[in-house]
């Protein structure tokens, strides 16, 4: 099994942009408060609705005909001629309903979201075009240079005094940076594309656009009806929580955007054999850290949220809930991703239409009745559904064997890896007392970890082997 260096490249790209975007954003945490983060969480949301329409599928489905290797600079001239019509329309709305858009997040900043859903899309298109190139690892590796400059302009504006707005311009530069960077990155012109071109983007994009609107379900949907229902310093709580979680998902996000393409040629050659090979293997290592992840968010969500300053201690009660959610998340996310690569987009439609409106319903009646610890219930639940579902899809496509020893093996792994960083917190406050909460969480996080993969080397013959294959020596 060889998911590769590309994979660790994409992982380590994005964990180094998370630690500088978790960063930044423990420093909104503690110098502004979880109001004016909550209403961040919610522009961001906002943004990324509104993105999600201004692509339609159109990104994914420019992904996938470019990854079958036959013109693909007509295939990414024509992506981005519809997503640029897109983006046109979408501004104007915006600037014609900005009144109820900054009476929604609480700030007068229609202008801005305008802003932030342009260069959006600009990225989106260059990423889609890198990834139909098979360049997942460049497309990886620009996200941090993304986050650190955002990073850098956030917290230079937040110290001039500019708060949300200066989170707000930052994030923008941030995702221009990115987009410019890929546009230089890929190998494609501009050509013009014919009317087959845009039939065959229409044709995989009527289905596949459901996919990411499924996607902005999963990490959205829960935030935005939050602000409907509870006040934003409760949203900023949430998100806190949410932004740990996410955390967790790079390495299995890395194993799905470097598998596509990989899918997609094994099925356009007919090569059946392989795709089944490369779903167990994106089986076999999409919980590989969220499992241990798991398991540290119930013993130490405490510790982790009082990072963020004590009225972020409340959202401890969803950590651990939203990190199974985006376990189970995670496993389905795989499994659609077959789905997509083998140009099943009909029946990835239909999955997503149901874990969709069983999410959003979810959401509606828990949030409703039982607050934060609804929406991450909502989640979880939702996600279950739409694991069950995906499965039994792909499995009447595809004969693949579900790597239960495996998973087996990390949640025992991880079980172990729990016994060791319950006996080390014991020792801390006893023996060594170590009273200081954000030493004591890096400690606990770097003794589990070595526990967790130490333990995993010697217990997975499987894990051993990918290891040494992929090691650079």
């Amino acid at each position: 099994m060889r998911i590769g260096q590309t994979s660790f490249a994409v992982f380590a790209s994005k964990l180094v942009g998370s630690a500088l975007g978790f960063i930044a954003t423990l420093y909104f945490a503690r110098v502004l408060g979880a109001e004016i983060l909550g209403q961040y969480a919610l522009v961001l949301a906002v943004v990324a609705w509104l993105s999600l329409a201004g692509t339609l599928g159109v990104t994914s489905a420019t992904t996938k005909r470019m990854s079958e290797g036959e013109e693909p600079s007509a295939y990414a001239t024509a992506g981005a001629a519809v997503v640029a019509t897109l983006a046109l329309v979408l501004g104007g709305l915006v600037s014609l309903f900005g009144d109820a858009v900054n009476a929604y997040v609480g700030e007068p900043i229609a202008p801005l979201i305008v802003v932030l859903v342009f260069v959006g899309l600009f990225s989106s298109v260059t990423d889609a075009a890198l990834r139909g190139e098979r360049k997942v690892h460049l497309a990886g590796l620009l996200t941090p240079m993304g986050i650190a400059a955002r990073s850098v302009v956030q917290i230079g504006l937040v110290v001039l005094g500019l708060e949300l707005v200066g989170m707000l311009v930052g994030y923008a530069i941030g995702s221009l940076l990115v987009a410019v960077g890929g546009l230089v990155l890929l190998s494609v012109g501009l050509v013009r594309p014919n009317r087959e071109h845009f039939e065959a983007l229409f044709e995989y994009a009527k289905f596949s656009w459901l996919g990411g609107l499924q996607s902005r379900s999963f990490n959205d949907v829960d935030i935005l009806l939050l602000g409907v229902f509870l006040q934003s310093s409760l949203v900023g709580v949430y998100s806190a929580a949410w932004s740990i979680a996410k955390f967790l998902t790079l390495f299995d996000s890395a194993v799905s955007s470097t598998l596509f393409p990989e899918l997609s040629r094994a099925d356009a050659e007919g090569r059946r054999g392989s795709v089944a090979d490369l779903v167990e293997d994106s089986l076999t290592f999409g919980g590989l850290i969220l499992i241990p992840g798991l398991f540290g968010g119930i013993l130490l969500g405490e510790r982790l949220l009082r990072i963020y300053g004590p009225e972020f201690v409340r959202g401890a009660s969803v950590l651990w809930i939203l990190i199974a959610a985006t376990l189970v998340y995670g496993y389905q996310k795989q499994l659609l991703n077959a789905l997509n690569a083998i140009d099943r987009p009909k029946a990835t439609f239909r999955i997503n239409a149901v874990f969709i409106a069983a999410n959003v319903v979810l959401n509606v009646f828990l949030i409703s009745t039982i607050g934060l610890v609804g929406a991450a219930v909502a989640t979880l639940l939702s996600a279950g559904f739409g694991v069950t579902l995906a499965l039994y899809t792909l499995r009447a496509e595809i004969e693949f064997a579900i790597p239960i020893g495996e998973i087996g093996r990390q949640f025992a792994a991880a079980a172990g890896m729990a016994a060791v960083v319950v006996a080390v917190e014991a020792l801390l406050r006893t023996a060594i007392d170590l009273n200081h909460n954000f030493a004591t969480v890096v400690l606990l996080v770097g003794v589990g970890a070595a526990a967790y993969f130490m333990t995993l080397f010697g217990i997975s013959g499987t894990f051993r082997s990918t290891v040494r294959e992929n090691s650079p020596m």
